[in-house]
C-alpha cells in the first residue's frame, strides 16, 4: 500500500530555515512526479513546489521562489523541501504528494486534483 510520510515541521522564528522531508513507500515511485502543497487556516490547499520524476525540472509558487528548494533522491524514495527566510505567512500544514507522470514526464502540475497520493501533513509555524 502506497504511503507518503512527511517530517521536519516545527515552530521557528521569522528568517529561520527549515527542511521538510517526505518518504515514499509501498510501490515503485520512479515514474512519479512529486509536489509539496500547504494549507493555512481558513485557506485552500495551495501548490508550493514540484519536481518531475528524475529531478530535472522543478517549479515553485511565486510566493516561495528564491526561498524554497525542492529536491528528490530516487534511490531513497525521498523528496525534500528546503525552506529559507521563513515568513509568518508560510505558516501552514505542509503536504507531500505524488502524481503518476508517465503521460507527461516533464510537466510540473500545480493542481491538487491531479495528484494521486498524499501524506498526512506536517505543521510549520513561523513566529514573527
Amino acid at each position: 500500500q502506497a504511503h507518503l510520510v512527511e517530517s521536519g515541521g516545527g515552530v521557528v522564528q521569522a528568517g529561520d530555515p527549515l527542511r521538510l522531508s517526505c518518504v515514499a513507500s509501498g510501490r515503485p515511485w520512479t515514474n512519479y512526479a512529486m509536489g509539496w502543497f500547504r494549507m493555512a487556516p481558513g485557506k485552500e490547499r495551495e501548490f508550493v513546489a514540484g519536481i518531475n520524476w528524475n529531478g530535472g525540472r522543478t517549479d515553485y509558487a511565486d510566493s516561495v521562489k528564491g526561498r524554497f528548494t525542492i529536491s528528490r533522491d530516487n534511490a531513497k524514495n525521498t523528496v525534500d523541501l528546503q525552506m529559507g527566510n521563513l515568513k509568518p505567512e508560510d505558516t501552514a500544514v505542509y503536504y507531500c504528494a505524488a502524481r503518476d507522470s508517465r503521460a507527461n514526464p516533464f510537466t510540473i502540475v500545480t493542481t491538487t486534483s491531479e495528484y494521486d497520493y498524499w501524506g498526512q501533513g506536517t505543521q510549520v509555524t513561523v513566529s514573527s
